[in-house]
């Protein structure tokens, strides 16, 4: 008994002593390491690298910017199941232990001293967080203490809800995906609450290796790991055995899914990231900012549609211009066939495929995906030769006129389904829409493929607008006298102007001249000489400020005639700008994109501030009808005027600002009535096909046919089209505003308009209709068969009648019923 006392006494002295040692050791490295050890305080405030995302003002998500695919989530919308599963894979004793689990490090220090190398660190989730958070991942005996006695400090600071929700969003999970909701979206397509029990188990299976156990590059050792953990979940009572079953027999369904964009508006996406860039840096991509846009997702993608039909339909009608690569398939395998074919991009649809076999009624193609297709005749026949932009070669009578074995061309679906024979457009174009009342951009695309060319045309392409300027040059003169009756003589002119270079002879389109025209008729109908005339009597630099009121460059206006045809330079969106003023009664408005920006906590950071169309506020600086302003200080007013701004939420005004006003009610109603004409009964008369009575527009060509365009509005929403080679070059013969672009306006904005109620100007006070003689804009006289009603302001009404045929007969005229 005695010996067995001193025995425990010795026992008991070296326990103590093994305690009292292992304390001071512990003790002498934690003072050791603890100047080293950083504040785990610091993950209270943690500021998860997120990508900045773009989005429609319907939520629609438009781009994704960043390296790190990211979305936190709080604890709470964190599943149970894949809590659980988590557990089952990394660290079973999670919400036991106090930051280290004793059993791990033990089995880990075994594992060490039988093989003489590292083979698993024992760590738990805290020394993991730990690690991610503050630490390399190199392993050495130096870091793994100090993860220790961060994961110790961690435990005593927060709490094991705060340790989890940090360590599932920090976490790689592969493919740029961090964190657990982000990878859901990236290998399902999926939020990570919508997850099934075997798809939680697959993400799981990551964090211990990302690469070699990643459903999609490796689905069968990342099943071989998702069943794993679901047996453990099962041996521990996390699940039941039916819900193992199932979800073992689940199959491997992940596929990568890119950031689940919704919307495809990529010119808009590279503008707000440009404008951003330019305040954030490359902050911009990590801190989590949300954007949110004007665009409508609806009128967003039937602008790309429009523009893209538009700019096939044209390629289509000038011919096709043969295989885009050919190759000798008889010395190729299939290997080379498809590398060779891979080679070529898919742009808007417009996919590559070799020809294997030409027959008497198709075609037998290579896809990219390695299957065959038939391309039938039905898809072929279209395509005449082209030979110039002027004409096309004969009609094909069979599939070989057109394709040769070995061709790599490009095919798209038709709107049944099938394949047809297709090839990228060399003419590119773009469209702008906006809200004339605020400047909100509701849809923009800058080309056919952003992907092909990412030069934005709407916003970057100055191109000649051709006639779609004679819309400002019609509101000078109405604001300076002339009435939509006014006539002026549409006959022959040369001019010897030292700033044209010589003589210039002027002509209408097509080729004829009508003598007296009125003003009205001149616009609906584009007439050249009237316009030139028109600009004369105003004077060439009193015109020329005027149109500069609409927001255009001076730098790119001329000063000189050839202006009243389009001779200066302008972007689409700029041209769209001007047509506002038009639709909204006279007021300019600065177009903008970005109407908020959230935070990573989404608290609004910056908030559009637009000027708006606003014809009773009495803060608007007007413009009166006996304006002792000259035209250029009014361009000065115009050019200070406060511009789009984005403010922070606490300094926006509570009101919006009123938009300058730039011409008189009256006078933006005259204008907008005789542009409802070219739609009516002028050139733009396809657009009838609408049906409303509130569109008025322009159409626009330039000499040799080199740009196209239509510009057109109603009180809610104003569109500009604009088609042309980027190296200016001419379209061809018969192409015309009218046959181009106007089609592609017409197409987005018979969707765009659908939900918008008719809404046609109403006639201001002050502005009074009379019946009128067409030949001579005077009052009708009595009786009168062919009288017309037109629109004047109250004193403008033409004083004298016209003369009956019988007055004409008694008294026959001798004066000039023109002067300009």
């Amino acid at each position: 008994m005695r010996i067995l006392k001193r025995l425990f006494k010795w026992l008991l002295t070296l326990s103590l002593i093994g305690v009292f040692t292992g304390a001071a050791t512990f003790a002498g490295v934690y003072y050791y390491f603890s100047p080293e050890l950083p504040d785990v305080q610091s993950l209270r405030e943690v500021k998860f690298q997120t990508p900045l995302r773009v989005y429609s003002a319907d939520d629609k998500l438009i781009a994704e910017f960043g390296e790190k695919k990211r979305t936190p989530i709080p604890f709470e919308q964190i599943p149970g199941n894949f809590i659980k599963a988590l557990q089952a894979a990394e660290d079973t004793r999670f919400f036991e232990h106090f930051g280290i689990d004793i059993k791990g490090l033990s089995r880990a220090a075994f594992q060490l001293a039988s093989t003489g190398r590292i083979q698993s660190g024992g760590s738990t989730i805290t020394m993991q967080v730990a690690k991610n958070f503050f630490l390399t991942r190199e392993q050495t005996f130096r870091r793994k203490f100090i993860e220790i006695l961060l994961a110790l400090q961690i435990e005593q600071e927060l709490s094991k809800q705060e340790i989890l929700e940090l360590y599932v969003n920090q976490i790689y999970l592969g493919h740029r995906a961090y964190g657990i909701q982000s990878a859901a979206n990236t290998y399902y397509g999926k939020n990570i609450d919508d997850l099934s029990l075997a798809q939680l188990a697959m993400i799981a299976g990551l964090p211990k290796a990302p690469s070699a156990f990643n459903p999609i590059t490796n689905p069968d050792r990342a099943q071989e790991r998702r069943d794993w953990i679901l047996g453990r979940m099962l041996q521990l009572g996390y699940i039941s055995q039916q819900q193992h079953d199932e979800a073992v027999a689940t199959p491997v369904t992940a596929r990568y899914h890119r950031s689940d964009i919704e919307l495809d508006a990529p010119y808009i996406a590279e503008m707000v990231r440009q404008q951003l860039y330019e305040q954030y840096g490359e902050d911009l991509y990590t801190d989590g900012y949300r954007v949110w846009t004007t665009i409508n997702s609806q009128m967003q993608d039937e602008a790309t549609a429009a523009l893209r039909r538009g700019l096939l339909n044209y390629t289509d009608d000038h011919g096709y211009r043969g295989a885009e690569a050919s190759i000798d398939i008889d010395t190729l395998n299939l290997e080379d066939q498809l590398s060779a074919l891979r080679q070529h991009t898919a742009y808007a649809g417009l996919e590559p495929a070799l020809v294997l076999e030409v027959t008497d009624d198709g075609a037998r193609l290579l896809r990219t995906d390695g299957n065959e297709s038939q391309l039938d005749w039905q898809g072929i026949k279209w395509a005449r030769p082209y030979r110039s932009v002027h004409w096309t070669g004969p009609e094909p009578k069979r599939p070989s006129d057109v394709l040769d074995a070995g061709d790599i061309i490009r095919v798209m679906l038709d709107p049944e389904g099938k394949l047809r024979l297709t090839q990228m457009p060399r003419v590119q174009g773009a469209l702008v829409a906006m809200n004339p009342q605020d400047g909100a951009i509701r849809a923009l695309t800058g080309g056919f493929s952003f992907y092909h060319n990412k030069f934005n045309r709407a916003t970057q392409a100055y191109r000649q607008p051709g006639s779609n300027i004679k819309p400002f040059l019609y509101t000078a003169a109405l604001e300076n006298g002339f009435t939509p009756a006014s006539i002026i003589n549409d006959a022959p002119v040369v001019f010897h102007d030292v700033s044209l270079e010589g003589a210039w002879r002027p002509e209408n389109d097509n080729g004829k001249f009508n003598g007296p025209t009125r003003l009205r008729e001149a616009l609906f109908r584009s007439r050249n000489l009237v316009s030139i005339r028109l600009m004369r009597a105003l004077g060439i630099e009193q015109a020329r400020e005027f149109i500069l009121r609409f927001g255009f460059e001076p730098d790119n206006f001329p000063g000189n005639l050839s202006l009243s045809l389009g001779s200066a330079s302008a972007t689409p969106l700029q041209v769209a700008r001007g047509y506002a003023a038009l639709a909204n009664g006279g007021f300019l408005i600065e177009p903008y994109l970005i109407a908020r920006i959230e935070n990573a906590e989404g608290d609004i950071i910056l908030q559009a501030n637009p000027v708006q169309a606003c014809p009773q506020c009495d803060t608007a600086v007007s413009v009166s009808d006996d304006t002792g302003d000259s035209d250029t200080e009014l361009a000065q007013v115009v050019n200070d005027s406060a511009l789009t701004a984005l403010l922070p939420p606490d300094e926006a005004p509570a009101t919006p600002s009123p938009a300058t006003r730039i011409i008189t009610p009256r006078n933006a109603f005259l204008i907008y009535d005789v542009m409802r004409d070219v739609i009516t009964r002028g050139t733009g008369t396809r657009a009838r096909v609408l049906q409303r009575a509130d569109l008025a527009g322009k159409t626009g060509t330039t000499n040799e046919q080199k740009d196209v365009w239509f510009s057109g509005f109603s009180p809610d929403l104003v569109a500009t089209t604009w088609v042309g080679f980027d190296q200016p070059a001419p379209l061809g013969r018969g192409e015309y505003g009218s046959s181009r672009a106007l089609p592609i306006w017409i197409d987005f904005m018979e969707e765009a308009l659908k939900d918008i109620p008719d809404n046609p100007p109403t006639v201001p006070q002050g502005v009074v209709r009379v019946r009128i003689d067409p030949a001579t804009g005077k009052r009708a006289y009595a009786g009168q068969d062919n009288a017309m009603n037109e629109y004047f302001r109250s004193e403008d009404v033409p004083r004298e009648t016209a003369r009956s045929p019988e007055q004409q007969l008694e008294a026959p005229a001798t004066e000039a019923i023109f002067g300009y």
